[in-house]
């Protein structure tokens, strides 16, 4: 009987312990989305005082010092979504700041690459807004180690991508077929 005791106690302690590291989890997640809102606030306002929507500094700033990349890659690269990469390089396009250019050994495959007037924009806008974030990250910076932190915050994405998959989302609910 004790020991049956001693099993049931010690799980209550194993759960208990898992619920309080789950709620320090949760307070690193606030955290983390704390920091991003607050970072992403800041930096779409200057960016926008620089004549771009966050969307578009990045594409540029991807594209910048290269010779381009296919879309796929700049989808990639980018924390633009494929949805919305799309509309992006139409209005870069319309502005003159980017083309797009078929590639050679594949017609399927578009190139896009910064014109001139788009390498000029770079130019301005990249160090410009590097400039406008240094004292901010170096106050946010000055006691951590960055090294450890990059390291925790990798391995918090991936771990969350290896969880999300497929197999972990809801199924979509099967339709008649007049789709209701």
């Amino acid at each position: 009987m004790r020991a049956k005791f001693r099993l049931a106690l010690k799980a209550a302690v194993h759960t208990q312990n898992a619920c309080v590291r789950a709620e320090r989890g949760m307070d690193v997640v606030r955290a983390l989305a704390e920091a991003y809102f607050a970072f992403m606030r800041a930096s779409e306002q200057h960016i926008r005082m620089l004549g771009l929507t966050a969307p578009q500094f990045d594409v540029i700033a991807t594209l910048g010092n290269t010779e381009g990349m296919s879309c796929k890659e700049l989808a990639s690269r980018t924390l633009v979504t494929k949805g919305t990469l799309t509309g992006v390089l139409d209005r870069l396009e319309r502005r003159g700041l980017i083309a797009r250019d078929i590639h050679p050994g594949d017609r399927r495959r578009i190139h896009v690459r910064l014109t001139e007037k788009g390498q000029t924009v770079f130019a301005k806008v990249f160090p410009a807004h590097m400039a406008f974030l240094k004292p901010y990250l170096k106050r946010a910076l000055a006691c951590v180690d960055t090294a450890a932190l990059k390291s925790a915050l990798r391995s918090f994405a991936a771990a969350f991508r290896a969880e999300v998959t497929k197999a972990h989302l809801p199924k979509k609910q099967a339709t008649n077929r007049k789709g209701r």
